[in-house]
């Protein structure tokens, strides 16, 4: 085994004991290759709400190049997307569409906050009655890349952490137990006056 394959976690290493089929003969677990394969290929839902989208646009770029990672191809539907990046301030009218689209995601899946707004509401956190406080209020969220709005460095650092999200997970753990956020219970949807509690 080289150094490098010793050194990076992320790397398939073969598990061969046999010196003489070790070059030809792969093993490894199950596990070990599927999660091998979720990392390399993290495929984004295309899911811009405000100015954090541009950044996420210019992410895309030939300057920063996300595809070298296996995230370039967003996917305009959320059946063929693992991560839903929710970049821009979500609005409580937004926040159920965002939900649906959430819902309509297959398993595995992993949600990306990006952005101040998106996190906690931003400049819109004491004023503003329109935007949601957080969207874990709604979805769970797997990484929060801080900035208002971030850079696209830190998008890619953000998608980097999804990677290392995807080998945790088990194919016996088909709830995702162990690796799932939980969502913010607190929250309540604003009701019309008159309206009967749910």
């Amino acid at each position: 085994m080289s150094d490098k394959a010793k050194g990076d976690p992320e790397l398939l290493v073969n598990e061969n004991p046999d010196p003489l089929t070790k070059e030809n003969v792969f093993i490894t677990s199950v596990d070990k290759a599927l999660n091998w394969t979720r990392q390399s290929s993290v495929w984004p839902l295309t899911f811009g709400l405000a100015c954090c989208a541009i950044e996420m646009m210019a992410s895309l770029a030939a300057k920063y190049d996300i595809d070298r990672f296996g995230s370039g191809v967003m996917r305009a539907t959320p059946r063929q997307a693992d991560l839903m990046i929710v970049a821009g301030t979500v609005s409580h009218k937004m926040a159920p569409r965002v939900k649906r689209l959430y819902d309509q995601m297959p398993d595995p899946k992993y949600v990306l906050a990006m952005g101040g707004c998106v996190i906690k509401g931003g400049p819109y956190a004491k004023y503003g009655y329109h935007v949601l406080q957080g969207v874990d209020r709604v979805v769970p969220v797997d990484v929060y890349v801080p900035g208002c709005p971030p850079r696209p460095e830190a998008l890619i650092e953000g998608i980097l952490k999804v990677r290392q999200l995807c080998n945790n997970e088990s194919v016996t753990d088909r709830d995702r137990k162990r690796a799932r956020p939980k969502v913010f219970r607190g929250f309540e949807w604003p009701r019309r006056e008159g309206e009967a509690k749910v």
